[in-house]
């Protein structure tokens, strides 16, 4: 039975999820430099030519990381922005959890594929349209309840330019020092006051009790 085991691990090639999320550590860990086959492959304990049968080369699997994390954080705030919401303070609740929770938007994603951007220029460039395709999901939130089109552009870049300076400067807050802070963001970034419901829920969705009481 060993054997057979052996058999089938020695002609097993992996599978490109595998391989991806592989290069995504490595990236994650060490920058673009460290996504390279021969790492991977030892990292995944595969032959270095099993990577060929899903890529076919580092720069096919580079461009695969970058369409991940376009998919990953970029889709996820395309997600909170479309969201369903009754008032847009809840709306902007709704953006506000997505940077909250890092299994949807990953901050370390995003520094490392901004670091890569300062070295290549196509890179740069796809990162330019994420944050416009970001910042156009953020202005059609606000078009959705009635706000004008200059004024939904400057709220928007508000929201947005504040969770970039977040990532940016690596910002070390407390969950409750960031929650505490939450209505007054929300009022300031759409002018309206969250309800005590719209909070309730909000909170819940993070799993906290704002009050301490015991679960």
């Amino acid at each position: 039975m060993d054997r057979a085991v052996t058999a089938d691990r020695r002609g097993w090639r992996g599978s490109r999820a595998l391989w991806l999320e592989a290069a995504r550590a490595a990236f994650l860990d060490g920058g673009v430099d460290a996504v390279k086959v021969q790492p991977l492959a030892s990292r995944l304990n595969l032959s270095r030519t099993s990577f060929y049968w899903f890529f076919a080369d580092r720069a096919a699997l580079l461009d695969a990381l970058l369409q991940d994390w376009e998919a990953t954080n970029t889709g996820a705030l395309v997600a909170g922005c479309t969201a369903y919401a009754d008032t847009i303070a809840e709306a902007v609740l709704n953006v506000i959890s997505v940077f909250l929770d890092e299994t949807r938007f990953q901050p370390r994603y995003d520094m490392a594929v901004r670091g890569w951007a300062h070295r290549s220029a196509a890179v740069s460039a796809r990162a330019t349209a994420a944050d416009e395709a970001r910042l156009a999901a953020i202005r059609a939130m606000f078009a959705r309840f009635g706000y004008v089109q200059a004024e939904a552009d400057v709220r928007a870049r508000t929201i947005y330019l504040v969770q970039v300076g977040y990532i940016s400067l690596q910002t070390r807050e407390s969950l409750e020092a960031r929650l505490a802070r939450i209505p007054a963001y929300v009022k300031t970034f759409c002018g309206q006051a969250p309800t005590a419901a719209e909070l309730a829920r909000f909170h819940a969705r993070h799993g906290v009790d704002p009050t301490g009481a015991p679960g």
